[in-house]
């Protein structure tokens, strides 16, 4: 009988940079509010959200990701060769197949790179990092570029007021490689596939191509039952996250949720009772609702702003269609 050689394992992983693109574009309550019978105040007091950013009609998702990830590899030190695998993480890249993963990772110079995208919606740049945290342990890969990429104001209907004011457009890029210690905790992450359709496409492709007096496909969502779920179901995952990691709340330095909603971020803090000391991510106020690239764009912009700093300890949960979650500690680079 035939043994084969496992492979060696590596102590532990670590993010080294993170790299952000958003769209070109701001806009306003009062730009979006007409159609959807609404209005700026209204949308400020339910969401949070001033402005959100979208991309002008010419900027693609894969520009987006492109742009995030020039900017982690520059600040990783490395360069483009040395990187292994690429996981991008969307759900409006404009095609089924191939995966933007190839493109982007031909875009940037990687040659023979394991290249695949994730769809798991707003959780999916957690799971990227759960992943690629695998990836580099089990010595599959030496250093994975991870992107959350969206272009979701190509998925909306103006007139929708389920989902369509909610959403930007946005990337945010990390590169994970090798720690002689674990600097990216246990990922903890599921799904509720009872709630599947909660948040969705209005109809599928196929029925779109068999009756197109229905229109292109556009997202909505139930908003009443993904508070609720978000609310009452989120905080017990950070916890189980904290555990795995040996660590309490004490222990945080920065939270940042996925920019859903304002109300559900100031929630998760209540139920979490996290320390006033502790920094919370609320890109949401100016960015919107980036699906893929909420929590990367957030923590991205605590560290170039200086309200994160390298070494601080960072809770990062990501949730949504599917329903699905994960979440993580990691020690910011």
């Amino acid at each position: 009988m035939v043994t084969l050689r496992p492979s060696k394992p590596v102590a532990g992983s670590q993010i080294l940079a993170y790299g952000a693109a958003r769209g070109d574009l701001v806009v306003t309550n009062d730009d979006i509010a007409g159609p959807i019978d609404s209005s700026d105040e209204w949308i400020r007091r339910r969401t949070g959200i001033v402005t959100r950013k979208r991309a002008s009609e010419g900027i693609h998702v894969i520009d987006l990701a492109e742009e995030a990830s020039r900017e982690a590899i520059e600040k990783s030190g490395l360069d483009a060769s040395a990187i292994d695998a690429v996981i991008v993480s969307t759900i409006s890249f404009e095609y089924q197949t191939p995966s933007a993963a190839t493109l982007l990772a031909a875009r940037l110079g990687i040659e023979d790179a394991v290249a695949y995208d994730i769809s798991a919606a707003c959780a999916g740049f957690c799971y990227a990092v759960g992943q690629a945290d695998a990836l580099v342990r089990s010595s599959a890969a030496t250093n994975v570029l991870i992107v959350g990429a969206e272009k979701l104001s190509d998925l909306i209907s103006p007139t929708d007021r389920s989902i369509s004011f909610l959403l930007g457009d946005g990337a945010g890029a990390a590169i994970v490689s090798a720690s002689d210690e674990p600097k990216i905790g246990p990922t903890i992450w599921g799904s509720d596939g009872e709630n599947w359709d909660t948040i969705r496409m209005t109809h599928s492709l196929l029925e779109y191509r068999d009756n197109p007096e229905l229109g292109f496909p556009t997202l909505e969502q139930d908003g009443r039952t993904v508070f609720r779920w978000a609310v009452w179901h989120t905080a017990e995952i950070v916890r189980s996250a904290l555990d795995e990691a040996g660590l309490t709340v004490d222990d945080i330095d920065v939270f940042v949720p996925h920019q859903a909603n304002l109300r559900i971020i100031d929630e998760l803090a209540k139920q979490l009772k996290l320390p006033e000391s502790v920094v919370i991510g609320r890109d949401i106020a100016d960015t919107g609702n980036t699906s893929a690239a909420s929590v990367p764009l957030a923590v991205h912009r605590l560290l170039e702003e200086g309200q994160a700093k390298s070494g601080d300890v960072c809770v990062q949960i990501g949730f949504g269609a599917g329903l699905a979650y994960a979440c993580q500690i990691v020690v910011l680079p």
